[in-house]
């Protein structure tokens, strides 16, 4: 199992020179991957969860630490494909990946919030054949001389998109999502799945056989698809009561890292942005990067 890391994107710790920081750490010791996530809005009142209250653009961050690393891979996990154009997120996937080198994972959601749904001004009416069409549209672009596409939701005429993205045919797309359908998808349409922070990893992999089933049954490989994980790692001193997986002492959250391989997950990322101690506004902003980089010496992968 590849093991990625997530910047600093959520709350006070994220600053330009800690994502810089973390960014490097990672690539000196061996991660594979570093992850982003997407939020555009957060209610007046402020109702969700912290970490949601102050999130930075991930496809911008993205192209910041390209500039700052040379081999580890970026990933999105995930953008949300509502509430942008494919033809705009094709051409600024292609320019990105082109920037890193051809190291871009594009991760695509459907999104959860009403609140952005309507402040972007899409309805969820049909969203997952929306997401079909946004694929194809997206594959078109990125691997044909001139494409053409007249669906249903987009309307492409004879055009071209130049330059095209690094990595032939293209940059690999993972889906998310947990609803049945959202797997099929994935296992359907996908380069492989990705999850949420509020997975259920205890059943992970129930999540893996559905879309390795529905590959399957739509003809494909299911063994070339990717399981990426987003392992949101709250690293406590104490066992806390009813423990679950990634929560408690650094030796617990290795421990569960095994299991989760087991699981099916061929790539997991450890995400602090989803501890309520790291990735708020009025968390201690250096005490959070000191414990990334005791996070990051004790799980680091082997080489």
């Amino acid at each position: 199992m590849e093991v990625g890391f997530a910047p600093p994107v959520s709350g006070s710790w994220a600053t330009p020179e800690h994502m810089i920081h973390v960014a490097r750490h990672c690539e000196q010791l061996g991660y594979h991957s570093l992850w982003t996530f997407q939020r555009l809005l957060v209610p007046a009142d402020l109702g969700w969860s912290e970490t949601y209250h102050s999130v930075h653009d991930p496809l911008t961050t993205l192209a910041f630490l390209a500039a700052h690393t040379t081999r580890i891979r970026l990933g999105v996990a995930v953008l949300n494909v509502p509430f942008i154009s494919p033809v705009v997120l094709a051409k600024q996937a292609a320019t990105l990946d082109i920037f890193a080198g051809g190291r871009l994972d594009l991760g695509l959601g459907l999104g959860w919030a009403d609140e952005e749904y309507q402040a972007t001004g899409v309805s969820k009416h049909r969203r997952g054949q929306r997401a079909d069409e946004f694929l194809a549209v997206l594959r078109a672009l990125w691997q044909q001389d001139v494409a053409e596409r007249h669906g249903e939701f987009y309307q492409v005429p004879p055009t071209r998109l130049a330059p095209k993205p690094v990595q032939r045919p293209h940059p690999p797309i993972l889906l998310g999502g947990h609803a049945p359908a959202a797997l099929r998808r994935a296992g359907r349409l996908a380069d492989g799945w990705v999850s949420g922070s509020q997975a259920d990893l205890t059943g992970i992999g129930e999540a893996v056989a559905t879309v390795k089933a529905a590959a399957a049954d739509a003809g494909r490989d299911a063994r070339a698809l990717r399981f990426v994980c987003r392992g949101a790692v709250r690293v406590r001193t104490t066992t806390p009561a009813g423990r679950g997986p990634l929560t408690g002492t650094l030796e617990q959250i290795r421990s569960d890292l095994g299991r989760l391989a087991a699981a099916g997950i061929t790539e997991l990322f450890i995400d602090l942005n989803f501890d309520p101690e790291i990735g708020s506004p009025r968390a201690d902003a250096r005490a959070s990067l000191r414990t990334a980089d005791e996070v990051l010496e004790a799980l680091a992968p082997a080489r």
